[in-house]
């Protein structure tokens, strides 16, 4: 039974790659077949048995904490017309997890890291796991990759553990990587993660997925910014590497699928649309059959 029961998501961003669509609404928002991106990341903390869930969100932005609250007249409307199903999925995040929700503010610099100072006095004194928002993990039991993180994390009395997936050589220069460790101490020991290198350090892309020792904290604190005035997690991780033990998880059953641009958007929709048993069938007879030329 793991005793980490925190998460945080990071969901501050802009998402200028979905404007106009995300004009009036956050990017985490764009829906992954009937759900919003985010609820997937949602789903998948409690599968993990995560109880206390941090948003961080744009300062001044409501959106996000409105789709996660109840809505007492939908609720009337729906149990009206005898549809009280369609809100299930959400019942059951209320039912399991708190919510709460954190405005990153405006004097925190650029930067993946900041989400985590913003939820500094929600972290307080404990581990925790670190959600990007645009990062989905598809497997056949939302959090039981999330739960393997958390297992390695107690299990080598490591600092931080990092998400991977192994990927094809020619892709790699599009996405951060982790340095394996020369004299390992534990399994899947590293000693870094190097953004976008060709030739890249290893096949082991770093995902969207990250459980941290708390001490990642002081770390940040301490790093402060680069010289561009931005705050970045594989920084303070390194750091980690460098004074401790920081280990990689590479998925074994599921696939990481990116959400942060429409082509890999519609590619993870496809992807998860093909496992659910209400559309497969008809999906890929549709694939099948496509001819745009007509």
């Amino acid at each position: 039974m793991t005793n980490i029961s925190k998460a945080v998501i990071a969901a501050a961003g802009r998402g200028t790659r979905f404007l106009p669509v995300v004009k009036s609404y956050p990017k985490e928002l764009v829906p992954i077949l009937d759900k919003p991106n985010i609820q997937y990341l949602v789903e998948e903390a409690i599968g993990a048995g995560i109880t206390d869930i941090a948003i961080i969100h744009r300062l001044g932005e409501s959106s996000i904490e409105k789709y996660f609250s109840p809505d007492q007249d939908l609720e009337d409307y729906l149990i009206s017309r005898n549809k009280t199903e369609y809100l299930d999925s959400l019942k059951n995040i209320w039912q399991k997890a708190k919510l709460t929700f954190i405005p990153q503010s405006a004097d925190l610099p650029y930067g993946n890291g900041s989400p985590i100072l913003a939820a500094k006095d929600f972290i307080g004194s404990d581990n925790f796991v670190y959600m990007f928002g645009d990062d989905l993990i598809v497997e056949e039991t939302y959090g039981q990759y999330l739960t393997k993180m958390i297992t390695s994390l107690e299990e080598y009395n490591s600092d931080a553990v990092v998400s991977t997936q192994e990927m094809p050589t020619e892709e790699m220069k599009r996405y951060g990587a982790v340095v394996p460790h020369t004299n390992p101490t534990v399994p899947h020991q590293i000693s870094a993660l190097l953004e976008k290198t060709d030739p890249p350090p290893s096949n082991f892309a770093v995902v969207g997925r990250y459980v941290i020792s708390n001490k990642i904290l002081d770390v940040i604190k301490t790093q402060g910014t680069t010289k561009d005035n931005e705050l970045w997690l594989a920084d303070a991780l390194n750091t980690m590497a460098q004074n401790g033990v920081v280990v990689d998880e590479p998925i074994t059953n599921g696939v990481w699928m990116t959400t942060g641009d429409p082509l890999r958007w519609l590619e993870a929709n496809i992807a998860v649309a093909i496992k659910d048993p209400r559309l497969k069938d008809d999906l890929k007879e549709f694939l099948t059959n496509l001819d745009v030329n007509k």
